[in-house]
């Protein structure tokens, strides 16, 4: 991956339906096959879910990659990537087979109607925090 137009991101994974650790580890698979490079894992964490707390508990966890992706388009194959694993959107903060979300890009600020960086749960669930700390 060439460094000149390489940017290093922050991408979550969390799964609290059917094989969450499957799904886990097939999606960091399907990260690596999108222009980006996986350079650090931290340790996959069960957490209760917060919003909506009437459902199944999370495994979560946190990669730094490396893409020479934008914001959007990184956006886009991650979306593809909870469809090809078979995400289904049943109501928002709702049970999912699968997610992924981008956390921070470089030092990038954005806000607008499909993305917000950094993302919101880096101050609204304490186990992001916890779990970034183990990247840097």
């Amino acid at each position: 991956m060439s460094e000149l137009n390489s940017h290093k991101s922050l991408i979550s994974i969390g799964s609290n339906l059917g094989d969450r650790l499957q799904y886990i580890q097939q999606s960091m698979i399907e990260v690596e096959s999108i222009p980006s490079k996986i350079i650090s894992k931290s340790r996959i964490l069960e957490t209760k879910a917060l919003e909506i707390t009437d459902q199944p508990d999370f495994l979560n966890c946190i990669l730094l990659i490396e893409t020479n992706l934008s914001p959007l388009a990184l956006l886009d194959q991650l979306q593809l990537i909870e469809s090809k694993l078979g995400r289904i959107k049943r109501y928002d903060k709702g049970p999912r087979e699968i997610d992924l979300d981008i956390l921070t890009y470089d030092e990038l600020v954005i806000t607008n109607e499909r993305l917000t960086l950094p993302h919101h749960s880096i101050e609204t669930r304490p186990f992001i925090k916890e779990l970034m700390n183990e990247l840097s």
